[in-house]
């Protein structure tokens, strides 16, 4: 009786190539739930540089503009201060041709 019937030997193998199975299975679970998390962590990072990225270039873009729209500022003050210098150099014979024009009526 100690020895055991060809049945009961398969059926053993089974028994234990079930339980290889089933632990197999679940390692391979595991290692999809960690690269699922890994990849996940992928994103979230790509997402992340690139947001900073962004934000990096859009600041950088902001900046040039607002140099450039200095820049243009100071273009049409000096513009505007050579236009009004030469009106007031001017201004004399303006006045005189005026006057002159209204005490000829």
């Amino acid at each position: 009786m100690a020895e055991k019937t060809l049945l009961q030997q398969i059926r053993e193998k089974e028994l234990m190539l079930n339980i290889k199975i089933e632990d197999t299975r679940k390692e391979a679970e595991e290692i999809i739930i960690a690269a699922k998390k890994q990849a996940m962590k992928m994103i979230e990072n790509s997402e992340k540089e690139g947001r900073n990225s962004a934000e990096d270039y859009y600041k950088k873009e902001i900046e040039k503009t607002n140099l450039e729209i200095e820049k243009l500022r100071n273009q049409s003050n000096l513009q505007a201060l050579d236009i009004k210098q030469e009106g007031e150099r001017n201004l004399k014979a303006a006045i005189e041709k005026i006057v002159k024009s209204v005490l000829m009526e």
